[in-house]
C-alpha cells in the first residue's frame, strides 16, 4: 500500500510538473493560441492570444466577445482549408493588422466535448515587406521600359528638331511660315526635355565630372529656349555679374537642370511673363560659390505643394510626369550642390542653385 501511494505521489507530482511546463510553454509561444469548444465556451487564451486580439490580462476568460471572433473568423476561411487572414482593426492606435488564423479540431473523448485549437499569428510585417517588393519590381520594371522608350523616340526626335532648325533658317523671310515652325520648334524641344528627364531620372551618374563653363552653359540654354519662349508669349533675360566662370560637372546634366527650370518658370507665368536667369556669386562665399537663380514672375507654388515639388512623380499639371524638380535635385547633388526655391504666391518663384566654382577652364 505504501508503495503504491508513493508512486502515485510521484506520479501526481510528475502532472503537475507536466502541466506547468506546458503552461509556461504557451505562456512564452510567440503565437496566439485559443482552445475552445462547439458551444462557444473558451477554454484557454495564451498571454500572446490575448494581446493579439487586444483583451485584458484578467483571470476571468472573456468567453463570449471571442466565440464570436472564432465564429466569425470560421465563417471566412478558405473553402476547403482551416486557415483564414483576417484585417484587424486595432483599438489602440489607427492601424490595420493582419492575423493569420490556422484551425484544428481536437477528437472528442467519452468525458469531454470535442475542441477546437486556434493559432494565431500577426503578418503585418511580412504583407507589408511583401507589398513593397511588388511596388519596387513593377516600378523597377517600370523604368526600365520607359527608359528603352525614351532612347527610342530620343533619335528620330534629333533628327526632327535638326530638320526644323533648317527650316526655320529657310523661313526666316517668310513670316507666316516661320511663325508655324517656330512653334514646332517649341513643341520639339518640351518633348525632348520630358525625353531627357526620363533618361535622366533612371540613368546612372556620371563617373566623371568634368570643368563646365557655367556662363556658356547658361547662355546656350537661353538660346535653345528662344523659340518656345516666342511660341509662349515669354520674355527670357540672362543677368550674369562673373564674366566666365567653371564649375566640375557633367555639362549634359547641368544643360537639363537649367532647362527643367526655365521650362518650370515658363510653365508658372500668363502670356507676357519674363523668366530672369541670375549667375552671381553667392553671398559671403569669397567667390568660391556659384549662385545661379531662376525668377519667374508666375503665380507662386502653396505651402502644400512646397513641401512635394522635388519628389519624384509629383506636379499640378495634368500628364505631366512630375520628373522636372526631382532630377534638377538628383543632378544638383550629384556634383556637390545644393537646390533651394522660394515662392510668394501671385508673385512668383525664385529656384537658386549653388554650386562650387573650380579652377579649371571650362569648355
Amino acid at each position: 500500500m505504501e508503495d503504491a501511494n508513493a508512486k502515485l505521489s510521484r506520479s501526481l507530482d510528475e502532472n503537475a510538473r507536466a502541466r506547468t511546463f506546458l503552461a509556461q510553454v504557451l505562456d512564452r509561444l510567440p503565437c496566439g493560441v485559443v482552445v475552445g469548444r462547439s458551444d462557444g465556451k473558451i477554454d484557454l487564451l495564451n498571454p500572446e492570444a490575448r494581446r493579439l486580439l487586444e483583451l485584458e490580462l484578467q483571470s476571468v476568460l472573456p468567453s463570449r466577445s471571442v466565440s464570436e471572433i472564432l465564429a466569425e473568423w470560421a465563417s471566412n476561411s478558405l473553402p476547403g482549408t482551416s486557415y483564414v487572414e483576417h484585417q484587424w482593426m486595432s483599438n489602440t492606435s489607427s492601424e490595420t493588422r493582419t492575423l493569420a488564423v490556422s484551425m484544428t479540431a481536437m477528437e472528442a473523448t467519452q468525458d469531454a466535448e470535442p475542441e477546437t485549437i486556434w493559432i494565431v499569428r500577426d503578418i503585418s510585417d511580412q504583407k507589408r515587406s511583401a507589398a513593397e517588393r511588388e511596388e519596387s519590381r513593377r516600378a523597377h520594371a517600370l523604368a526600365e521600359i520607359a527608359a528603352v522608350l525614351a532612347h527610342e523616340i530620343r533619335n528620330p526626335l534629333g533628327s526632327m528638331e535638326l530638320f526644323t532648325n533648317v527650316l526655320g533658317e529657310a523661313t526666316r523671310q517668310m513670316p507666316e511660315a516661320h511663325r508655324w515652325v517656330v512653334h514646332l520648334q517649341s513643341g520639339l524641344r518640351s518633348l525632348g526635355a520630358t525625353v531627357n528627364n526620363v533618361l535622366q531620372f533612371h540613368g546612372k551618374p556620371s563617373d566623371q565630372l568634368l570643368p563646365v563653363r557655367i556662363d556658356r552653359a547658361l547662355a546656350n540654354t537661353v538660346e535653345f529656349l528662344g523659340p518656345l519662349a516666342m511660341a509662349q508669349g515669354h520674355t527670357i533675360h540672362l543677368e550674369n555679374s562673373i564674366g566666365e566662370v567653371t564649375v566640375a560637372a557633367d555639362v549634359h546634366g547641368l544643360q537639363q537642370v537649367f532647362l527643367n527650370l526655365a521650362l518650370n518658370g515658363f510653365r508658372a507665368m500668363a502670356r507676357g511673363g519674363t523668366l530672369t536667369i541670375r549667375l552671381r556669386w553667392a553671398i559671403g562665399s569669397q567667390q568660391d560659390v556659384l549662385q545661379i537663380e531662376f525668377h519667374d514672375e508666375g503665380r507662386g507654388i502653396d505651402a502644400c505643394s512646397m513641401e512635394k515639388i522635388f519628389e519624384p512623380g509629383f506636379t499640378t499639371k495634368a500628364g505631366s510626369p512630375g520628373l522636372g524638380l526631382s532630377v534638377c535635385k538628383k543632378v544638383v547633388e550629384q556634383v556637390g550642390g545644393s537646390i533651394r526655391v522660394e515662392s510668394v504666391l501671385e508673385q512668383g518663384s525664385t529656384f537658386t542653385i549653388y554650386l562650387a566654382a573650380s579652377e579649371e577652364i571650362g569648355e
